[in-house]
């Protein structure tokens, strides 16, 4: 158990310096991914939805602390998306990587949706065409895409973990 807790922390330690710094650099189309909401939707799918709950939370707050203009508001994002993500894993289970794409693009998509109304809508502006092409659907592909080389890391590293803790429970 600490050393899921330890593995927890360090994944969203490196993927906040990656996504704060490395990806700010590697910027396309002004966009760059998301790798705390990959973190999130991982976990929420490989743990379950009270892992992927607090791991968001965690991550929000991290994001909160280096960009929010709310204290709170990136926390209340992540920790819904990895709370339902996590309702998933109840339902699905696959080896498929299909179902991690779905699920990374659409918590990228309800992230974006919930910082189009905090940030834009309630301040009067309407332009969600312009948000949903020149932000959205960039932000997703790039997230999607480096998603999937942070996803099999984090199911490669959850394995090693369940395989030790197996050959233990075997002894």
């Amino acid at each position: 158990m600490i050393k899921k807790v330890v593995i927890s922390i360090l994944m969203i330690l490196v993927a906040f310096l990656l996504q704060t710094t490395f990806f700010q650099v590697l910027e396309l189309a002004n966009v760059v991914p998301n790798l705390l909401l990959v973190v999130t939707v991982s976990y929420g799918y490989l743990r379950g939805r009270t892992h992927g709950m607090w791991i968001g939370l965690v991550s929000g707050l991290m994001l909160d602390m280096m960009y929010g203009s709310v204290i709170g508001l990136y926390g209340f994002i992540f920790m819904t998306i990895g709370f339902f993500i996590g309702y998933i894993k109840k339902l699905f289970f696959t080896e498929s990587i299909i179902l991690p794409i779905v699920l990374i693009s659409v918590g990228d998509f309800v992230y974006n949706m919930y910082y189009y109304i905090t940030e834009f809508l309630l301040r009067g502006r309407l332009h969600f065409f312009f948000y949903l092409t020149r932000v959205m659907l960039p932000e997703i592909l790039y997230t999607v895409i480096i998603g999937l080389l942070l996803y099999y890391l984090i199911n490669f590293l959850e394995n090693l973990l369940n395989s030790g803790r197996r050959r233990r429970e075997e002894l």
